[in-house]
């Protein structure tokens, strides 16, 4: 519980940065931890958002440029998966260390976060049509899909810009 209340923490870090809204999905009935908004026009669209399921993950593994994550069941898999959400979903997925004391240093001038966060969406992955929530999918995410705030405005709106996210507040 520890790990994943730090990983949804790491993300509302980045989302507070960027200048968006951040909203609590309780109880989680969808398979969406947060969600993502930024609270103002983006071009045509008004309040353009997304939804992601976070993950922190203490002993990750990298195959050829790709994190190869392995603890989505099917059923969380399916939450993900599909091309007919109205509000994007992502998968996020952050990797801490395996010692909670290192999740965070402080300094003088600043706080460091560890590790990184890492993104990806599955709208192009099929469902499984009997998902079961003792079986797990594989998913790989690519190494160079770190989120940051610059890539989170990207995800809410390719246009979504600083000037854009000081305005909002």
């Amino acid at each position: 519980m520890h790990q994943g209340t730090f990983g949804e923490d790491y993300v509302r870090v980045l989302a507070s940065a960027a200048g968006l809204v951040v909203q609590t999905n309780y109880p989680d009935a969808d398979g969406i931890d947060l969600g993502l908004k930024f609270p103002g026009h983006v071009g045509p669209v008004a309040s353009p958002a997304i939804e992601v399921q976070v993950k922190s993950w203490s002993t990750p593994r990298a195959v050829g440029g790709m994190w190869s994550y392995d603890r989505l069941t099917e059923a969380q898999f399916n939450k993900l998966a599909g091309d007919d959400y109205l509000v994007p979903r992502f998968l996020f997925v952050v990797l801490v260390p395996p010692n909670p004391e290192q999740y965070a240093d402080f300094w003088t001038d600043g706080v460091l976060l560890r590790h990184l966060c890492y993104y990806h969406s599955l709208r192009d992955e099929p469902r499984f049509p009997k998902p079961r929530r003792d079986r797990h999918r594989l998913v790989r995410i690519p190494t160079a899909n770190v989120l940051t705030i610059r890539t989170l405005r990207a995800l809410i709106g390719p246009q979504l810009t600083l000037a854009d996210a000081g305005q909002a507040g």
